[in-house]
C-alpha cells in the first residue's frame, strides 16, 4: 500500500499501532512515556519525547520515516540538530542508522504493528481524485471537529494576511495611519489590481491627502494622475479640471514619475471593477474619514458602521463613468455594492484587526474578528458549495471564511492528515 510520511508521524503521533511488549529491531526492550511535540518547522519530527530502552530512560527527539535509509537520504547524519534523536521511527528498518560516533540508532519498526482500522480509515480517507477527499465521510464527522477545523483554517488565513500587513507597518517605520491606508488601497484592488493599487497608496502618501480631504476633485486628481490612469487630454470639462489639478499637484510636491497605463488590468476586470472607478470610490470614502485609522479600528464594529463607511457615492462624473471618456446610459456607481462592503469587511477589515492584536498581543481583537464574521452571512462561492454538496454548508461567514481556508490549505495540497477532520477520520474508533 501506498502512503505519505505524514501517516506514519499521525501513527506515532497517537499511537495507533499495537505497543505490545515493544522492542528496538536489535531486541531491546522499548516503553513510550511521551510521543514528544509535533514539529511543524526544521529539525526533528517530534521534540521533547520520553522513552526507556532496555530499562534506561533517554529524553530527546523522535524522527520519522518510511524507510531507515531515508536517514542518509535526508542527510540527517551531518545535520547538528539531529545529534539529540532518541528514536528512530520507521515503517521498515531496510538499512542501519549510525549515530556520528558510530553507535547503532535506536529504532522502532511500525511494520505489522499499525491498527488495521487506521489502515482501512486511511484508504477510504485519501481519494486524491476528488476535490475533497474526505468528502464521502464528511457526515460522519462530530460538529465539534468540524468547528475546530474551521476555526483553525480560519485562524491560519488571518494569520497570513495580517503577517502582509506587519510587513507594511515595517515598510512605514510602526506608522499604523499608514499602514491602513496602503492595506485599504491593495484590497480595492481586488485579485486584478492589488499589486498597482498597492504601488499607488505609496506614491501618495496618507498624510498628503488629509490635508486635502475636504476637496474631492483634488484627491481624484492626486491618485488618478499617480495611478497614470488621467488622459493627456479631454473634451469634458470636468477632466480637463482634474489634468490641470494634478500638473500643478505633482510639481508642488515633487512627484517621482507617476505608474504607468499598462500597469492596470482592464479587460480582466468587471466595469464596476474598472481601476479608474475603485480610485474615484476609494477618494469618497477617503474625503468622509477624519481618520481611516480610527474608523476601522474604533468607530465600526458591525455591519452597518462599514456600510456607512464604504458605501459614499463618488462624485458625480462617476456617477455615469466606469473610465474616462466613455459615458454610460446606465447609472455606474452610487458608491461600493453591499457584496463589495462585505468583501472589504472580510479582506480589509479583518485582517487589520488580527494584525494589530498580534502586534499588541490583545486576544479580544481576534475575538471581535469571530463576533463579526458569525453575524454576517454566508459566501457563495465555488469551494462553499462544494462543501454544501456534501451536506457541510456554511452557517455564516466564520464558516464560509474557514472553508475556503480548508479547501486552499488543506484539501487542494493534499495535506488530509494535518487537517482536523482527516485526523478525525483517520483515528475512527481506535482509542
Amino acid at each position: 500500500m501506498q502512503f505519505k510520511e505524514d501517516f506514519l508521524q499521525l501513527v506515532w503521533k497517537y499511537l495507533y499501532f499495537d505497543r505490545k511488549t515493544l522492542q528496538t529491531v536489535d531486541g531491546q526492550s522499548l516503553e513510550i512515556l511521551a510521543v514528544g511535540f509535533h514539529n511543524q518547522g526544521e529539525g526533528p519530527d517530534f521534540r521533547d519525547a520520553s522513552v526507556v530502552i532496555d530499562g534506561v530512560t533517554f529524553h530527546g527527539h523522535v524522527e520519522v520515516h518510511r524507510l531507515a535509509s531515508d536517514w542518509k537520504q535526508h542527510a540527517h547524519g551531518g545535520d547538528p540538530a539531529y545529534n539529540s534523536v532518541v528514536l528512530h521511527v520507521v515503517w521498515e528498518n531496510d538499512r542501519e542508522v549510525l549515530r556520528n560516533d558510530g553507535t547503532a540508532m535506536a529504532t522502532l519498526e511500525l511494520k505489522g504493528r499499525i491498527f488495521l482500522e487506521v489502515w482501512r480509515n486511511y484508504e477510504s480517507l485519501l481519494d486524491f481524485k476528488a476535490d475533497l477527499p474526505c468528502a464521502h465521510a464528511l457526515s460522519k464527522v462530530p460538529d465539534i471537529i468540524r468547528f475546530s477545523a474551521l476555526e483553525k483554517a480560519l485562524v491560519g488565513r488571518l494569520y497570513d494576511k495580517s503577517g502582509l500587513i506587519l510587513e507594511i507597518l515595517e515598510q512605514t517605520k510602526g506608522d499604523w495611519e499608514e499602514t491602513a491606508y496602503r492595506w485599504l488601497f491593495t484590497c480595492f484592488g481586488f485579485k486584478v489590481n492589488s499589486r498597482p493599487m498597492g504601488e499607488l497608496a505609496s506614491l501618495v502618501p496618507y498624510r498628503v491627502l488629509q490635508k486635502h480631504r475636504t476637496q474631492p476633485s483634488t484627491l481624484e486628481a492626486m491618485l488618478l494622475g499617480q495611478a497614470g490612469l488621467l488622459p493627456e487630454s479631454s473634451e469634458e470639462p470636468y477632466v480637463r479640471h482634474l489634468i490641470s489639478e494634478y500638473a500643478f499637484l505633482r510639481k508642488k510636491f515633487n512627484w517621482e514619475t507617476p505608474l504607468l497605463r499598462q500597469h492596470w488590468s482592464f479587460m480582466g476586470a468587471r466595469p464596476t471593477n474598472f481601476p479608474t472607478l475603485r480610485i474615484a470610490q476609494l477618494a469618497a470614502i477617503l474625503g468622509q474619514a477624519p481618520s481611516l485609522l480610527q474608523s476601522v479600528m474604533e468607530d465600526s464594529r458591525e455591519f452597518l458602521g462599514f456600510k456607512k463607511l464604504f458605501q459614499v457615492a463618488p462624485s458625480d462624473y462617476w456617477r455615469y463613468h466606469y473610465s474616462f471618456g466613455k459615458p454610460t446610459e446606465r447609472v455606474a456607481s452610487k458608491g461600493v455594492s453591499g457584496g463589495t462592503v462585505e468583501l472589504l469587511i472580510i479582506n480589509f477589515v479583518m485582517p487589520l484587526w488580527f494584525a494589530y492584536g498580534r502586534y499588541f498581543q490583545q486576544e479580544e481583537w481576534q475575538e471581535r474578528c469571530f463576533d463579526l464574521l458569525q453575524s454576517m452571512s454566508a459566501e457563495q462561492n465555488f469551494i462553499t458549495r462544494k462543501f454544501a454538496d456534501k451536506g457541510f454548508k456554511p452557517a455564516n461567514a466564520f464558516d464560509s471564511q474557514g472553508m475556503i481556508g480548508l479547501f486552499r490549505s488543506f484539501c487542494e495540497p493534499q495535506k488530509c492528515l494535518s487537517c482536523k477532520i482527516g485526523q478525525s477520520l483517520l483515528k475512527g474508533q481506535n482509542k
